[in-house]
């Protein structure tokens, strides 16, 4: 057995089942070696981006990671933005970057690079195979990583001489250790904080955004008049009917503040303390309030869920708070779908009335996207999963690996028009693999939220050559033309009437689809 088969019967005996990747001649035999390896599923991606930000959707649905097989330093390197978002997602994926041969390094050939710094930068667990003997050894250490608490990218960079020499055996799968318990010191600050009576925030983020953590934060907050927020993009928020209603944490500063305002205690349950996304003039970059204490009950690398049922159980809130209102049995009972021209309201309550049940929502809508939350609080029950890390092109490729997780359920990619053409081509693997899902493209032709930015920076007004650089006109980008291209069925919506009933068409047809929900500007 060569050294690229031990590897792929590594990763499945590790529990590995999916490769999403884009290969180069230095892989070639890991790719010859699926041909022997059963048991392992290869999604081919045309962009590396693609690649990395689906195997972060397949873990955030799957619970376990996936491979993604990379092109030496300049693959990694087109795929780094979105392993980083994986990384703040918490993410388990498991790289593997295939390398120059080992004797052929020292002539410095123009795909050489330092895939060490590269990997470095995703501040995950890094190994370098040596020989075919360890690299089986190498492969499962490295699922063990990247399944340690919270969820990591493990990068194992492979020779290619050590993926064709032969010698190489399975290597066992290795133990993970289980979430560690919280100190009991820290769930009896959080309840001698929340006991005291002042106005106090609970911050939810990593699995407190499931339903377990759910019930539990929701019984607290009965219990004590604590209001309940989620961090502004949690990598995956169970929500709908029948579970609890939690707010996320707004993205602009000055709103966080507004959501803040008078707080005095801050719990943290596997969220971090907020802080501003970027510094702006004579702002603040700490959105605590100056007299709010902060104290964290839990981080995400631990178990947040079995601290919030311990201080629940403290705090005698043992009985679970009255359900949200359960969705409507039938679609016809939905709220009423909107009508008349596009804006980001009539959008928004598209999507709220014709939410299938059990629906995978991957949402990079950006600013179009500001009255989702409301109106999808009562559809049936989904996941939500966002832009964790802020690197824009995650959606699409997201989209992927959340369908290719979970073939049984619908998914929903909300994504705007600026962000779609980073990852465009993930389309092209929606197609070939026949995924189930829907894509709606927010189509106002500008980047709109830099549009914003560039006011709340306090920059200079914008002439000529600053507002060319933040919009997407002349020419117009063709989202049907360019879906149609890659073998997924199209069609464009300027009405709310349109939106609906393209929506409700592409959601009783299986395989992808795309809408373009096009409008010059969100009103």
């Amino acid at each position: 057995m060569n050294g690229a088969q031990a590897v792929l019967e590594t990763l499945v005996e590790s529990g590995v089942e999916v490769c999403f990747g884009n290969p180069g001649t230095s892989e070639m035999h890991l790719v010859s070696a699926l041909d022997r390896v059963t048991g392992m599923r290869a999604v081919l991606a045309l962009f590396e981006g693609v690649a990395t930000g689906a195997a972060d959707g397949y873990a955030r649905m799957a619970d376990r990671p996936a491979a993604v097989l990379l092109h030496l330093g300049p693959g990694l390197a087109n795929g780094l933005a979105n392993l980083h978002n994986a990384r703040r997602a918490a993410s388990p994926v498991v790289a593997i970057v295939g390398d120059h041969a080992t004797g052929h390094r020292s002539y410095d050939a123009p795909l050489s690079s330092d895939i060490g710094a590269l990997a470095g930068w995703v501040q995950g667990w890094l190994r370098q195979s040596c020989t075919a003997r360890q690299v089986s050894e190498d492969a499962a250490a490295a699922v063990a990583a990247a399944r340690t608490p919270p969820g990591r990218v493990a990068t194992l960079v492979v020779p290619a001489d050590v993926a064709w020499s032969g010698g190489a055996a399975t290597a066992p799968p290795v133990d993970v250790p289980a979430r560690a318990a919280v100190p009991g010191t820290a769930v009896a600050g959080a309840r001698d904080a929340l006991r005291a009576g002042l106005p106090s925030v609970i911050l939810l983020g990593g699995p407190a955004t499931r339903e377990p953590g759910l019930l539990a934060a929701a019984r607290i907050a009965n219990a004590t008049g604590a209001r309940l927020l989620c961090e502004t993009f949690p990598a995956r928020l169970e929500r709908g009917a029948g579970l609890p209603g939690v707010e996320r944490l707004a993205y602009f500063a000055e709103a966080v503040e507004q959501q803040l305002a008078g707080t005095r205690h801050l719990v943290l349950a596997g969220a971090r303390s907020p802080v501003s996304f970027f510094a702006y003039p004579g702002r603040r970059s700490d959105l605590v309030p100056p007299d709010c204490a902060v104290h964290q009950l839990a981080g995400n690398d631990v178990d947040v869920v079995g601290a919030l049922t311990r201080l629940a159980g403290d705090l005698g809130a043992n009985a679970d708070p009255p359900p949200a209102p359960p969705a409507p049995p039938a679609p016809a009972a939905w709220p009423a779908v909107p009508t008349g021209p596009l804006t980001a309201d009539s959008f928004a309550g598209v999507i709220g009335a014709l939410l299938p049940p059990g629906a995978i929502v991957v949402d990079e809508a950006n600013t179009g996207g500001r009255s989702l939350p409301g109106a999808t609080a009562r559809a049936p029950r989904h996941d939500w999963l966002t832009l964790t890390g802020g690197a824009i092109g995650q959606g699409l490729p997201v989209a992927v690996g959340a369908a290719v997780a979970c073939p049984d359920r619908p998914v929903v990619c909300l994504e705007a028009d600026g962000s779609a053409m980073y990852t465009l081509s993930a389309l092209w693997t929606m197609a070939r693999e026949g995924l189930d899902v829907t894509t709606v493209v927010l189509d106002n032709r500008a980047y709109a939220i830099l549009q914003l930015e560039l006011h709340r920076v306090g920059a200079a007004a914008p002439g000529h050559a600053a507002q060319a650089m933040l919009d997407l006109s002349g020419p117009d980008l063709d989202f049907v033309a360019l879906a149609n291209g890659m073998g997924v069925p199209a069609s464009r919506a300027t009405t709310a009437e349109e939106l609906a009933d393209q929506l409700g068409r592409a959601f009783a047809e299986p395989g992808p689809h795309l809408i373009d929900a096009n409008f010059p500007a969100f009103a």
